[in-house]
């Protein structure tokens, strides 16, 4: 992760559970996670870390909190000025621009969709200290009911390009910035139970996607799909013993020729 990221790019993710020691064992066990000491005066904010280096935080709810799951936090360099435009594009701010000491700034908010998401203003908190290696970040994607929706928020909130996938099969596009990808949208089918609301999805790197599916269900998750190989890896979306959704992302084991893409204008 470089030392400044770009605007919109996933820059950082953390989790609420009612039981943080639980969620510990859990992801601590399956994707090598150390931890570092709980931080009081932060809600008791837990941050992981691979190899010495930051990749995630866990923390217990707090009065009026966030619900059970992951929360992904998009890169900014003006938090306010990035919550002015998620009103301005139909959005709902959660939680207004908020200095966390020197760490930085946070902002909580929903797409019109009802996504959830953060914004993150860098401070000593620059965000993920590596990614896309087994144990950290390596995607992400809006999971909604309402693409459309999506498709136009994200792109005038964060200045993203959008590239729509050429397939009968699903409705699925990319937000880029220039030419790197950074952030996928899919359209949540009748597949999913109507109580599960929108959310999004955020994938963890794994070695092997098969045997980690294993490792996660003998752990008490819930494996909902996969694993599957796709031309950008193998993956497997699963729910953790608390009701956490997420996904591991197997780089190495690829299948079939790469999508076609068309580039909204």
């Amino acid at each position: 992760m470089p030392a400044e990221a770009t605007e919109g790019t996933p820059c950082w993710a953390d989790a609420t559970f009612t039981d943080l020691e639980g969620a510990k064992r859990f992801y601590g066990e399956l994707l090598g996670w150390t931890f570092g000491d709980s931080l009081p005066e932060y809600g008791n904010y837990t941050q992981a870390q691979v190899d010495g280096k930051a990749v995630a935080a866990l923390m217990p709810p707090g009065p009026g909190g966030m619900p059970t799951g992951w929360c992904l936090y998009l890169a900014s360099p003006d938090a306010a000025a990035t919550a002015s435009k998620i009103r301005e594009n139909g959005g709902t701010v959660l939680v207004e621009p908020m200095r966390v000491g020197d760490i930085g700034t946070m902002v909580l908010a929903t797409d019109p969709g009802g996504v959830t998401f953060g914004v993150w203003q860098p401070g000593s908190h620059r965000g993920f200290e590596t990614d896309m290696v087994p144990g950290a970040f390596t995607w992400a994607e809006v999971f909604t009911r309402t693409p459309e929706k999506a498709d136009t928020f994200f792109p005038a909130v964060f200045g993203y390009g959008v590239q729509r996938m050429v397939d009968d099969g699903a409705d699925f596009t990319l937000y880029d910035l220039g030419a790197d990808p950074v952030l996928g949208r899919m359209r949540m089918t009748d597949d999913f139970p109507p109580e599960v609301p929108p959310y999004m999805n955020v994938y963890f790197a794994v070695d092997d996607c098969d045997a980690a599916v294993e490792k996660a269900k003998s752990l008490g998750a819930t494996l909902r799909f996969g694993p599957m190989t796709i031309p950008f890896g193998r993956f497997a979306a699963l729910t953790d013993p608390q009701g956490a959704p997420f996904s591991l992302f197997d780089s190495g084991t690829t299948a079939g020729e790469m999508p076609k893409l068309e580039r909204e204008v």
